[in-house]
Protein backbone atom coordinates (compact mmCIF):
# COMPACT_ATOMS: atom_id res chain seq x y z
CA UNK A 1 0.00 0.00 0.00
CA UNK A 2 0.93 3.21 -0.61
CA UNK A 3 0.53 6.93 -0.84
CA UNK A 4 1.12 8.77 -3.99
CA UNK A 5 0.70 12.62 -3.57
CA UNK A 6 -0.17 15.34 -1.82
CA UNK A 7 -2.25 18.14 -3.55
CA UNK A 8 -3.64 21.42 -1.99
CA UNK A 9 -5.16 24.28 -3.81
CA UNK A 10 -6.46 27.68 -3.11
CA UNK A 11 -10.54 28.93 -3.28
CA UNK A 12 -9.79 30.07 -6.68
CA UNK A 13 -8.39 26.39 -7.98
CA UNK A 14 -4.56 27.46 -8.02
CA UNK A 15 -2.33 25.04 -6.90
CA UNK A 16 -0.41 26.05 -3.93
CA UNK A 17 1.01 22.74 -2.58
CA UNK A 18 2.21 19.41 -4.21
CA UNK A 19 4.22 16.64 -3.22
CA UNK A 20 4.79 13.62 -4.86
CA UNK A 21 5.72 10.54 -2.13
CA UNK A 22 5.76 7.70 -4.10
CA UNK A 23 5.83 7.84 -7.85
CA UNK A 24 5.59 3.72 -9.21
CA UNK A 25 8.31 3.39 -11.76
CA UNK A 26 7.65 1.23 -14.71
CA UNK A 27 10.28 1.75 -17.39
CA UNK A 28 11.80 -0.85 -19.60
CA UNK A 29 14.86 -0.61 -21.52
CA UNK A 30 15.67 -2.61 -24.85
CA UNK A 31 18.31 -2.76 -27.65
CA UNK A 32 16.79 -2.21 -31.02
CA UNK A 33 18.18 -2.40 -34.47
CA UNK A 34 17.59 -0.83 -37.65
CA UNK A 35 14.64 0.15 -38.85
CA UNK A 36 12.63 0.98 -35.42
CA UNK A 37 9.63 -0.77 -34.79
CA UNK A 38 7.77 1.62 -33.11
CA UNK A 39 6.06 4.83 -34.47
CA UNK A 40 7.72 7.49 -32.35
CA UNK A 41 5.98 11.23 -32.05
CA UNK A 42 6.96 14.81 -30.67
CA UNK A 43 3.84 15.37 -27.58
CA UNK A 44 4.05 18.42 -25.49
CA UNK A 45 7.87 18.69 -25.69
CA UNK A 46 8.01 14.89 -25.10
CA UNK A 47 9.11 11.89 -28.08
CA UNK A 48 6.40 9.34 -26.83
CA UNK A 49 5.60 5.89 -28.86
CA UNK A 50 2.67 7.00 -31.14
CA UNK A 51 2.23 3.32 -32.68
CA UNK A 52 3.52 -0.10 -31.59
CA UNK A 53 3.84 -1.97 -28.57
CA UNK A 54 6.21 -4.62 -26.98
CA UNK A 55 7.86 -5.71 -24.26
CA UNK A 56 6.22 -3.93 -21.50
CA UNK A 57 6.86 -0.49 -24.53
CA UNK A 58 3.21 1.03 -24.60
CA UNK A 59 1.06 3.87 -26.71
CA UNK A 60 2.02 7.50 -24.55
CA UNK A 61 5.49 6.08 -22.87
CA UNK A 62 8.13 8.20 -23.22
CA UNK A 63 11.97 8.13 -24.55
CA UNK A 64 13.79 8.18 -21.27
CA UNK A 65 17.06 7.73 -21.98
CA UNK A 66 19.40 6.40 -25.17
CA UNK A 67 22.58 4.23 -24.40
CA UNK A 68 22.56 5.41 -21.23
CA UNK A 69 22.20 9.10 -21.78
CA UNK A 70 19.25 10.95 -20.28
CA UNK A 71 17.09 12.30 -22.61
CA UNK A 72 15.37 15.54 -21.58
CA UNK A 73 11.91 16.47 -23.93
CA UNK A 74 12.96 16.15 -27.54
CA UNK A 75 16.94 15.96 -26.81
CA UNK A 76 19.61 13.72 -25.23
CA UNK A 77 21.47 15.73 -22.39
CA UNK A 78 24.36 16.10 -24.94
CA UNK A 79 22.09 18.07 -27.15
CA UNK A 80 21.46 14.83 -29.69
CA UNK A 81 18.20 15.23 -31.31
CA UNK A 82 15.87 12.15 -30.33
CA UNK A 83 13.71 11.45 -33.46
CA UNK A 84 16.52 12.35 -35.72
CA UNK A 85 19.37 10.66 -34.45
CA UNK A 86 16.77 7.61 -34.31
CA UNK A 87 16.61 7.65 -37.90
CA UNK A 88 20.23 7.65 -38.90
CA UNK A 89 21.35 3.58 -39.09
CA UNK A 90 24.34 3.94 -38.58
CA UNK A 91 23.50 5.03 -34.51
CA UNK A 92 22.31 1.18 -34.68
CA UNK A 93 21.88 -0.83 -32.42
CA UNK A 94 20.84 1.17 -29.94
CA UNK A 95 19.52 0.68 -26.35
CA UNK A 96 16.30 3.21 -25.53
CA UNK A 97 14.65 3.21 -22.32
CA UNK A 98 11.04 4.04 -22.23
CA UNK A 99 8.64 4.84 -19.60
CA UNK A 100 5.80 6.60 -18.32
CA UNK A 101 6.36 10.59 -18.68
CA UNK A 102 6.32 12.09 -14.87
CA UNK A 103 3.63 15.44 -15.16
CA UNK A 104 5.87 18.50 -15.57
CA UNK A 105 4.81 21.34 -13.34
CA UNK A 106 2.46 23.40 -15.74
CA UNK A 107 1.00 20.02 -15.79
CA UNK A 108 0.16 19.89 -12.23
CA UNK A 109 -1.04 23.24 -12.10
CA UNK A 110 -3.46 22.65 -15.16
CA UNK A 111 -4.67 19.43 -13.28
CA UNK A 112 -5.22 21.26 -10.23
CA UNK A 113 -7.65 23.95 -11.68
CA UNK A 114 -9.27 20.84 -13.85
CA UNK A 115 -10.05 19.34 -10.38
CA UNK A 116 -11.24 22.48 -8.99
CA UNK A 117 -13.80 23.53 -11.92
CA UNK A 118 -15.04 19.42 -11.69
CA UNK A 119 -15.09 19.66 -7.91
CA UNK A 120 -17.81 22.72 -8.25
CA UNK A 121 -19.62 21.04 -10.75
CA UNK A 122 -20.19 18.35 -9.03
CA UNK A 123 -21.74 20.32 -6.25
CA UNK A 124 -23.95 21.86 -9.48
CA UNK A 125 -25.42 18.39 -9.99
CA UNK A 126 -26.64 17.67 -6.70
CA UNK A 127 -30.05 17.49 -6.52
CA UNK A 128 -29.83 18.24 -2.94
CA UNK A 129 -28.78 21.80 -1.64
CA UNK A 130 -25.12 22.61 0.24
CA UNK A 131 -23.39 19.47 -1.54
CA UNK A 132 -19.85 18.55 -0.53
CA UNK A 133 -18.58 18.32 -4.05
CA UNK A 134 -16.54 15.56 -5.06
CA UNK A 135 -15.28 13.78 -2.07
CA UNK A 136 -13.45 10.28 -3.69
CA UNK A 137 -12.61 9.47 -7.25
CA UNK A 138 -11.45 5.34 -7.66
CA UNK A 139 -9.84 3.92 -10.40
CA UNK A 140 -8.28 0.14 -10.75
CA UNK A 141 -4.87 1.43 -9.27
CA UNK A 142 -5.56 4.13 -7.26
CA UNK A 143 -7.73 6.60 -5.29
CA UNK A 144 -8.53 10.65 -5.43
CA UNK A 145 -9.57 11.60 -1.83
CA UNK A 146 -10.56 15.55 -1.25
CA UNK A 147 -11.51 16.95 2.15
CA UNK A 148 -12.74 21.22 1.71
CA UNK A 149 -12.07 23.00 4.73
CA UNK A 150 -14.86 25.80 5.25
CA UNK A 151 -13.01 28.40 3.52
CA UNK A 152 -12.50 26.57 0.32
CA UNK A 153 -9.04 25.26 0.64
CA UNK A 154 -8.70 21.95 -0.97
CA UNK A 155 -6.37 19.31 0.18
CA UNK A 156 -6.68 16.17 -2.15
CA UNK A 157 -4.11 13.03 -1.83
CA UNK A 158 -3.98 9.71 -4.59
CA UNK A 159 -3.43 6.35 -2.53
CA UNK A 160 -3.77 2.57 -3.50
CA UNK A 161 -6.98 1.76 -3.80
CA UNK A 162 -6.59 -0.36 -0.21
CA UNK A 163 -4.43 2.62 1.78
CA UNK A 164 -6.78 2.86 4.86
CA UNK A 165 -7.27 5.70 6.76
CA UNK A 166 -7.08 8.49 4.16
CA UNK A 167 -9.93 10.77 5.77
CA UNK A 168 -7.87 10.93 8.85
CA UNK A 169 -4.74 11.28 7.25
CA UNK A 170 -6.52 14.38 5.53
CA UNK A 171 -7.51 16.44 8.50
CA UNK A 172 -3.94 15.52 10.24
CA UNK A 173 -2.89 17.88 7.17
CA UNK A 174 -5.39 19.83 7.37
CA UNK A 175 -3.86 20.69 10.85
CA UNK A 176 -0.35 20.98 9.86
CA UNK A 177 -1.29 23.40 7.53
CA UNK A 178 -3.09 25.47 10.20
CA UNK A 179 0.13 25.21 12.69
CA UNK A 180 2.87 25.51 10.19
CA UNK A 181 1.50 27.42 7.41
CA UNK A 182 -1.53 30.11 8.53
CA UNK A 183 0.71 30.37 12.02
CA UNK A 184 3.81 31.29 9.67
CA UNK A 185 4.04 34.68 9.89
CA UNK A 186 5.98 35.13 6.33
CA UNK A 187 3.33 33.26 4.41
CA UNK A 188 0.77 34.94 2.49
CA UNK A 189 -3.28 33.40 2.27
CA UNK A 190 -3.97 31.46 -1.00
CA UNK A 191 0.06 31.82 -1.87
CA UNK A 192 2.62 28.63 -2.43
CA UNK A 193 3.31 27.57 0.45
CA UNK A 194 7.34 27.37 1.18
CA UNK A 195 8.14 26.29 4.98
CA UNK A 196 10.61 23.92 5.86
CA UNK A 197 8.38 22.54 9.16
CA UNK A 198 5.33 21.93 7.25
CA UNK A 199 7.21 20.18 4.83
CA UNK A 200 8.77 18.06 7.40
CA UNK A 201 5.47 17.38 9.24
CA UNK A 202 3.67 16.37 6.03
CA UNK A 203 6.10 14.11 5.22
CA UNK A 204 6.10 12.66 8.97
CA UNK A 205 2.76 12.62 8.58
CA UNK A 206 2.51 10.35 5.72
CA UNK A 207 5.56 7.87 6.88
CA UNK A 208 2.58 7.45 9.82
CA UNK A 209 -0.36 6.96 7.48
CA UNK A 210 1.75 4.48 5.34
CA UNK A 211 2.39 2.17 8.55
CA UNK A 212 -0.41 2.55 10.87
CA UNK A 213 -3.18 3.14 8.31
CA UNK A 214 -4.65 5.40 10.90
CA UNK A 215 -4.48 8.07 13.22
CA UNK A 216 -5.44 8.18 16.72
CA UNK A 217 -6.10 10.74 19.62
CA UNK A 218 -2.98 13.51 19.88
CA UNK A 219 -1.07 11.98 16.91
Amino acid sequence: MAIFSVYIVNKAGGLIYQYDSYVPRSENEKTFSFPLDLVLKTHDERVVVAFGQRDGIRVGHAVLSINGVDVNGRYTSDGKEVIEYLKDPTNYPVAIRFGRPRLSSNEKLMLASMFHSLFAIGSQLSPEERSSGIEMLETDTFKLHCFQTLTGIKFIILADPRQAGIDSLLRKIYEIYSDFALKNPFYSLEMPIRCELFDQNLKLALEVAEKAGTFGPGS
